[in-house]
């Protein structure tokens, strides 16, 4: 990736210009706060910022040492990263691990390494142009383009939330023996959680959600501890095989991966909370904090590639090396874990982990909610209320489902919910890898031509995968 890292933010160097530039007024001065923002290539100026009352909250010493500037960055790449280890994320990886060993986590890596580079290009669009992707959609595209994307990213967040309510209410349900349907309900509480946490400080949800993240990590590397994996055919599983798209059982796995691993509404999040901090307004200035939240970005999604692989290679050393080819449930791994592995604390820790999971995804999930409908709509809703139905749009489903169909329905719609997410995904690639590749809209950090080539190569291989799953649904449907 230091290639790649390159080529997404290092501009050609440029001189400081003016005789005041943003950059040397201290963060804590009255219009540092404001957003600054060029109408070059652009229709308006953008309106307000996302999430003011975090906006450029985090100070900056433009004169530490690069170690210290690296951890002040640290943090909204975190945030970011816990999407990709959402509860959705375990449904998937733990049916393709058990259904068909390690083949499938090649589609992990290569999923991961989509998302660092898509991540990179979505916190350069924040840093260089002070839009986040929602704002700058609105800013580009006529209404009624802005609108159906609104309209399509609050799918996204409501697939997104939807696994977030199962997977809590599945890890409630398997600690404290609380009935699926109630617990679906509990989680309507997150929302409150979700306020007193933001007004202790950004900082503060970052390192809740860090701490978190550290705790899923702990939780697998005991449970692959005991599973002893068979290293070599894990190996082997690294490398792309044509089987995957050849089998039909094995491409919608595969693509419930891509969906639950390269989030959309991540992109519209990435873009906003880089912006929470307080860098510099100059080109040199902005360079080193893309450079800086690449990093960030980059070094958080190596571990969900972690533990995205870990759940995985769990399914596939504790349930398909067995001949438990169908141990694609939560639940179902939750009760056979113990006795399969002879760890005493399997299950429970498999539990902490996904209840861990759930709830950082909620931090994360309902603030991708207030940045899409702020950016695309410029209307703002008190963040309680914006939380409040984000939430009641995913416990609603939850709910009909798990009470008319009952509780063996919820992990597969946990997949269906990754496969739907899949589904929204080129909506946001494509506008972010045309908003990065205009000169007009970024100047100096336009992308070069070999990031350019890579960005549209990602775009319509995401579109190319997802135009053959539909194929295939519906040759089954006519079937």
């Amino acid at each position: 990736m230091g290639d790649s890292l390159d080529i997404l933010a290092a501009p050609q160097p440029a001189a400081k210009s003016g005789a005041a530039e943003a950059a040397q007024i201290p963060a804590t001065a009255p219009d540092d706060r404001a957003p600054q923002r060029s109408t070059e290539g652009w229709r308006s100026s953008g309106g307000l910022a996302s999430l003011p009352e975090a906006f450029r909250t985090v100070p900056i010493d433009h004169a530490a040492p690069w170690w210290r500037k690296m951890l002040a960055f640290a943090g909204p790449g975190y945030l970011v990263a816990v999407g990709y280890m959402d509860p959705g994320n375990w449904a998937t990886s733990l049916g393709g691990g058990s259904r068909f060993g390690y083949t499938l986590l090649s589609v992990i890596l290569l999923s991961n390494i989509m998302a660092m580079f898509l991540q990179a290009l979505s916190a350069k669009l924040g840093i260089v142009t002070g839009r986040d992707l929602a704002q700058a959609c609105r800013d580009h595209f006529s209404k009624p383009v802005s609108v159906g994307l609104w309209l399509l990213c609050e799918v996204a967040i409501a697939a997104c939330d939807l696994a977030e309510v199962l997977g809590s209410a599945i890890a409630l349900q398997l600690l404290f023996g609380i009935p699926l349907f109630w617990g679906v309900l509990i989680t309507a509480g997150d929302v409150l959680i979700i306020l007193a946490l933001q007004s202790r400080g950004f900082r503060f949800v970052e390192a809740l959600v860090i701490a978190l993240i550290a705790t899923i990590g702990g939780c697998f590397a005991y449970e692959i501890f005991f599973a002893r994996p068979i290293w070599l055919e894990a190996a082997h599983g690294w490398v792309p095989t044509l089987e995957i798209i050849r089998n039909p059982a094995m491409l919608y796995i595969a693509i419930g991966i891509l969906g639950a691993t390269v989030m959309p509404h991540n992109l519209y999040l990435h873009s906003a909370i880089v912006q929470t901090r307080a860098f510099g307004r100059d080109n040199e200035d902005k360079r080193d904090a893309v450079k800086y939240a690449v990093i960030d970005s980059t070094i958080a999604l190596f571990f969900a590639l972690f533990i995205n692989a870990a759940i995985l290679v769990l399914g596939a050393a504790a349930f398909h090396t067995r001949g438990m080819a169908h141990v694609a449930e939560i639940d179902k791994a939750y009760q056979l874990l113990t006795p399969v592995l002879g760890a005493s604390f399997a299950s429970i820790l498999f539990a902490v982990a996904l209840l861990c999971s759930g709830q950082n995804s909620t931090l994360t999930g309902t603030l991708a909610g207030q940045i899409v409908m702020e950016g695309f709509l410029n209307f703002r809703l008190p963040p309680w209320l914006r939380r409040l139905i984000t939430r009641l749009i995913a416990i609603i489903p939850a709910a009909i489902v798990v009470g008319v169909m009952g509780e063996h329905q919820a992990t597969n719609l946990l997949i269906l919910s990754q496969v739907i997410l899949s589904m929204q995904l080129p909506f946001a690639v494509i506008p972010l890898v045309m908003f990065t590749s205009n000169k007009a809209k970024m100047g100096a950090f336009v992308n070069r031509p070999l990031t350019v080539v890579i960005a549209w190569v990602m775009a319509f291989a995401i579109l190319a995968l997802n135009i053959e799953l539909l194929r295939q649904v519906f040759t089954a449907w006519l079937s």
